[in-house]
């Protein structure tokens, strides 16, 4: 079991950021769907647990076999490139497991997060035993850095070195930022603690799984995070009346989406 957690700090509230996340998940699904392909909705309503935990549960399916390797493709039996997520928001904190019915038990993506109103300096936020903190390494990604970004996945409107937001007037994040961040007490700030289990029950491939998959989940979180901010004048007037409202004529477009149009969005074998 390889566990990762990845600390994203970004110039944005706590309260702004539960906006912006959920207007930038719905983007980011219609960039990814088409022939065939991409995210499926299959729930998105309120929950409410025995011991007081609430929010919003989503149930989504995600169609990627065009996305993986030629050979895999062939290979795979059918059904079994589809990957299940099921999240519960129950913001400022949220848990996402991530599953495969053909796998079943042997594989599991377990991304617990808590979002805080600082820089990224809390150690242990998620609670771990000293054992499992022990093994945990801690992965800082800074959004403005191109650095590891290949010229493939680069796309110059979503690169928040050069986006600067005419709403807000935040941005272009320079190199030294953060630092810049932390005297400017009229910019927000708060960081995305991503805690990432990753489970893969295969003898003689576990290692190399694991880690390829957290070298995946590390290229999501930067992606995601990059266009989160560049998108900030597109969401940062919305409610969460209008993204609820968002989100239901987004699940309609992705049905089109799949059944119309091309066969688009980031390879998973970058």
């Amino acid at each position: 079991m390889l566990i990762r957690e990845y600390r994203i700090v970004l110039p944005v509230s706590v309260d702004e950021y539960q906006v912006g996340q959920l207007y930038t998940v719905a983007e980011a699904s219609k960039n990814e769907t088409g022939g065939g392909e991409g995210v499926e909705v299959l729930h998105n309503l309120p929950y409410e647990k025995d011991d007081g935990e609430k929010g919003q549960f989503t149930h989504k399916i995600y169609h990627i076999k065009s996305k993986m390797p030629r050979f895999v493709q062939v290979l795979a039996p059918k059904g079994s490139l589809e990957i299940h997520e099921k999240a519960w928001n129950a913001y400022p904190y949220c848990r996402t497991i991530i599953s495969n019915s053909y796998m079943n038990e042997r594989f599991e993506i377990k991304v617990e997060t808590w979002h805080k109103p600082d820089m990224g300096e809390q150690e242990n936020v998620h609670g771990l035993n000293k054992s499992d903190w022990e093994k945990t390494e801690v992965v800082n990604i800074d959004i403005a850095d191109r650095k590891g970004i290949s010229d493939k996945d680069y796309k110059e409107d979503q690169d928040p070195a050069k986006f600067k937001s005419e709403k807000t007037g935040r941005g272009p994040l320079g190199p030294d930022w953060k630092k810049e961040l932390l005297n400017n007490p009229s910019c927000p700030h708060m960081c995305a603690y991503k805690l990432v289990t990753i489970k893969f029950g295969w003898f003689g491939l576990q290692t190399t799984v694991e880690n390829t998959i957290q070298k995946i989940e590390r290229r999501i979180f930067t992606h995601f995070h990059r266009q989160l901010f560049c998108l900030i004048d597109k969401w940062i007037d919305l409610s969460m009346d209008d993204i609820r409202k968002m989100e239901d004529e987004t699940k309609k477009e992705l049905d089109e989406m799949r059944r119309n149009d091309e066969v688009k969005g980031m390879d998973i074998d970058e």
